[in-house]
């Protein structure tokens, strides 16, 4: 991608002049980002989808003054008819289960896919939505069927309605107000409070972006490494010949806490450890992903990532569903733009080294990959 390049998604921004004017930092109104957009998921499929115990979907309800939420699966008898009002389902991650719709994320490919997350697709009848409440993360808001009324505002006062269901704020200020229209985009950084109702009939695709918890992160990169660790054979054992007698057997002795010590202190200086442990942790699919194994991908003329599948990389290494391999050469350039575009075609695959075309039939029998004319 050029990210010089003014692009009609950003209302005529470049790129990099989103990042630097807005990113993390204020919002964007975009009308007609995508004239005549045509939802890719009718209503009758993202139902479909809501109902299937491999996809996470919510139901919620405005009714009586009183906020109701539903977790998935979520059978057609539990949702109500479009004559009810104030009814609104959100179906999660549709891009692990729709080609078009995991192809309309990648127009959002100037962020980093380390921290695109998925495209969560909201439905509500007339005066549907979910309260006023604030994100933790980046998100982009296209409207794809019927109208919705958002209000915003750099909201103050965090503080959370007590007894309910949802994160509704307490005392939300809206400061500007919008009506998308099928097309309009809307960003919105973070802890920008927002509240979304329908007005009549209406679809709005969410873009959402992972904003990893310190705390999480480093459990997640400390397990991966703490297995790494527990691989090596003949490390040293805990030794103590010169341990006395003691009157406190209840205590740790200092030197066992050295020894404990030394071993995280050794973990963390293995080269590269973190980088490949952090790679793997952020490349894991989500828990509801699975591949279908390949039939054979015998002569490879061009090959495609799965739309589940989620390839980075860093200076040295290829990450992939959370496998690591290390990665040098015009191999590597290969498998980087691989992750960047997630194609590749036949003129590219012709550089390829024999082990690079084995690795890629491989992935091609996981079914993290397809091959084919036309991938």
């Amino acid at each position: 991608m050029d990210i010089q390049q003014p692009l009609p998604l950003l209302g005529g921004l470049s790129a990099d002049q989103f990042m630097r004017r807005h990113w993390h930092k204020k919002p964007l109104l975009v009308r007609q980002a995508m004239p005549g957009f045509k939802p890719p998921v009718s209503r009758s499929a993202l139902l479909q989808l809501a109902g299937s115990e491999d996809v996470e979907s919510r139901l919620i309800q405005h009714r009586d003054g009183r906020w109701l939420l539903r977790h998935g699966p979520l059978p057609r008898r539990a949702i109500p008819s479009l004559s009810t009002r104030e009814w609104t389902v959100l179906v999660q991650g549709v891009d692990l289960h729709d080609d078009a719709t995991h192809a309309l994320m990648q127009q959002f490919a100037f962020v980093p896919q380390a921290r695109l997350d998925d495209l969560m697709i909201s439905y509500a009848s007339d005066g549907g939505g979910v309260g006023p409440h604030f994100d933790s993360y980046d998100v982009f808001l296209l409207q794809a069927q019927g109208r919705r009324r958002w209000r915003i505002g750099r909201q103050k006062n965090l503080e959370l309605v007590d007894g309910l269901p949802l994160k509704v704020l307490a005392n939300f200020e809206p400061e500007e107000e919008y009506v998308l229209e099928p097309g309009d985009l809307l960003y919105l950084p973070p802890r920008w409070a927002h509240d979304g109702v329908a007005e009549g009939e209406c679809m709005t695709y969410s873009i959402g972006f992972r904003s990893p918890e310190r705390a999480g992160l480093a459990h997640e990169v400390l397990l991966r490494m703490a297995d790494a660790a527990a691989d090596e054979e003949g490390g040293p054992l805990y030794r103590d010949p010169q341990q006395p007698a003691v009157a406190t057997p209840g205590a740790i002795p200092a030197e066992l806490q050295a020894f404990a010590r030394q071993a995280v202190e050794r973990a963390l200086a293995q080269p590269q450890a973190l980088e490949c442990a952090l790679g793997e942790a952020l490349t894991e699919p989500k828990p509801n992903v699975w591949f279908e194994p390949g039939a054979g991908a015998g002569l490879l003329e061009s090959v495609a990532l799965d739309r589940r599948t989620r390839m980075m990389y860093d200076a040295r290494h290829i990450f992939i569903n959370g496998e690591s391999y290390r990665a040098a050469g015009r191999d590597a350039a290969l498998m980087r733009r691989l992750a960047d575009a997630r194609a590749l075609t036949p003129a590219e695959l012709a550089r390829a080294s024999d082990e690079a075309l084995e690795l890629l039939s491989a992935w091609c029998d996981a079914g993290w990959a397809h091959a084919g004319p036309a991938a």
